[in-house]
């Protein structure tokens, strides 16, 4: 019986309209390399310093501590600018699917490659948090663990944080293949999902146990 669900943020419970894949390629370019979709996907869903500091390297820039920590600024700053001016909204049927697996008293986590003071805001635009409106049980940053995904980190935090301790009560999704790799790096039940720039193909390649067309699927695939 699975007793916690921990989900993705971008992608998969939010649409967030794909900015944060604009705003990572865009602080790297401006460091002065170039990127690719191709690069720019396979970081997704990971730390986002980890990210940069990557795309630098593959774009054959000096990835030092100043440039790094200059560019996640940017990243940052790009973020606030473009959620301004189209706000992420929660992806159609993923509030509905949280109060379902919460009435069959399933936990509930997100866990995301954001840092905390990008999370955050982002929670509070949505309404979203886990001291009020009894929505969410935990809130898992990359910048609040040893390393992000694919590292299953957080998702044994989110277990920490929620009182669950067999990983095989435990089912993690997400919209990229990082996602996926955690999920299996944690021993837990790995859900791709196809809200995000992935499809059903993509995400089949990698080793999963299932693949639903969003969020709003999991109640059913429990009950």
């Amino acid at each position: 019986m699975i007793k916690l669900v921990a989900c993705d943020m971008a992608g998969t419970t939010i649409d967030e309209h794909g900015d944060v894949y604009v705003a990572l390629a865009r602080c790297v370019e401006e460091t002065g390399v170039g990127t690719t979709p191709e690069a720019v996907q396979e970081w997704m869903g990971a730390d986002k310093v980890e990210a940069i500091t990557a795309l630098i390297e593959a774009g054959g820039g000096s990835a030092d501590p100043e440039t790094v920590a200059a560019a996640f600024v940017r990243f940052k700053e790009l973020l606030v600018e473009f959620y301004d001016a189209n706000p992420p909204v929660a992806l159609e049927g993923v509030e509905d699917a949280f109060r379902e697996l919460r009435r069959q008293g399933v936990k509930l986590a997100l866990t995301t490659g954001f840092s905390r003071d990008v999370a955050e805001p982002l929670l509070e635009r949505l309404g979203w948090s886990v001291s009020d409106d009894n929505l969410l049980d935990a809130v898992v940053c990359s910048d609040e663990v040893a390393a992000g995904r694919p590292a299953p980190h957080m998702i044994h935090r989110a277990m920490e944080l929620t009182g669950v301790q067999d990983v095989r009560a435990v089912m993690a999704a997400g919209d990229t293949v990082n996602d996926l790799a955690a999920a299996n790096n944690a021993g837990v039940t790995a859900v791709g999902v196809l809200t995000g720039k992935l499809g059903r193909g993509d995400l089949a390649a990698h080793p999963h146990h299932h693949i639903l067309d969003g969020v709003k699927d999991i109640p059913a695939l429990l009950s």
